[in-house]
């Protein structure tokens, strides 16, 4: 039974049904995507019909739900049993001090949970699922943007920010924005079938479907090539820089050898891994020296060197100064620029 397909309901009824749960300041692009894709593949003829997909944004009070740009949703029910449901999506958005439900809805999700209803995080939806405990044994997929954030809050469970979306047999999870829809296009495509996937995407003027295995658009480097394991292996440097990842290591997560992710990269980048590596762990320095006063020895341990002699004849030799001189520097630009004329 392929992922996420649960028995087909009876002939002639709905053959997707999702519940949405909107965080406080929701991002409603995500929620717009995600539901027009199913609109769209449960269409027929432009009548905007639910005919083979249908939902309902859940919700224990009657209160409009505010999304991150100030448009309202209104609820279109209370919180129904989760058994009604194929999958239950948390549509998330602006981190804040809270969870972004209440305490209701999270209990709500842990009895879904219990009695076996998949749910989806997308975008930050992914922190409220963690936050309730109901991804502690699952792989999450994060935001780029989020991903420091995540390994803050939740340093004990697994994520990785190179991927659009992971689904497994009871948790999905997703990056956000337009790979929004590329996870329910998948979807559809177990649920509903190949033609109303790609009805839904053509409307939607998505030219390529992109699979869980498709690699996020923001890239640390710049590196011109449509080799997804060039283009993951930056995003490995970044997400590893206090705890470095050996090159021989990079390269088994990446399912080659050392020697293929070296000539890789003398091809592209005209440099080798470790270079590179070590460049993105320097830069990550600079920032750190010109945004704080931490001392040189708790920097270099945060940029994965062992001592502050290493990371200064590093930093020297890549930029010509030493990291005191070199913070020196930006302090006196700094000042400079703010004194009043």
């Amino acid at each position: 039974m392929p992922l996420f397909l649960r028995p087909s309901p009876e002939a002639g009824s709905v053959r997707l049904k999702v519940g949405f749960v909107l965080a406080h300041s929701f991002t409603l692009t995500a929620f717009a995507l995600f539901i027009d894709t199913l609109r769209l593949a449960s269409d027929k003829g432009d009548s905007s019909g639910r005919i083979d997909a249908d939902w309902e944004v859940l919700s224990n009070t009657r209160h409009l739900v505010t999304a991150s740009c100030g448009i309202q949703v209104a609820p279109t029910s209370s919180l129904l049993d989760p058994r009604k449901f194929d999958y239950i999506v948390v549509i998330g958005g602006r981190l804040t001090g809270g969870s972004g439900v209440d305490n209701d809805t999270l209990l709500y999700l842990r009895a879904a949970a219990s009695k076996g209803i998949p749910l989806i995080g997308v975008c930050t939806g992914t922190f409220i699922l963690a936050e309730a405990g109901l991804i502690s044994r699952h792989e999450t997929c994060v935001s780029w943007l989020h991903y420091n954030d995540f390994r803050e809050r939740f340093p004990d469970l697994r994520v990785r920010a190179d991927r659009i979306f992971n689904l497994d047999a009871t948790r999905g999870s997703c990056a956000g924005g337009s790979s929004t829809a590329d996870l329910a296009a998948a979807l559809v495509r177990r649920h509903i079938g190949e033609e109303a996937e790609r009805n839904a995407l053509e409307v939607l003027q998505i030219d390529k479907v992109r699979n869980a295995n498709s690699v996020q658009s923001r890239r640390p480097l710049s590196i011109d090539t449509d080799d997804p394991r060039l283009r993951t292996a930056p995003i490995l440097m970044e997400q590893n820089i206090e705890n470095a990842m050996s090159i021989p290591g990079m390269a088994a997560t990446l399912g080659i050898s050392r020697r293929q992710l070296e000539r890789l990269f003398l091809k592209k980048v005209n440099s080798s891994p470790a270079l590179v590596y070590r460049r993105v762990r320097l830069e990550h320095a600079k920032s750190l020296l010109r945004q704080s006063d931490t001392p040189l020895i708790e920097i270099a341990m945060a940029v994965g060197f062992e001592n502050a002699s290493h990371f200064a004849r590093a930093f020297r030799r890549l930029y010509g100064y030493s990291p005191s001189v070199w913070r020196r520097s930006q302090f006196i630009s700094q000042s400079t620029e703010h004194q009043t004329p």
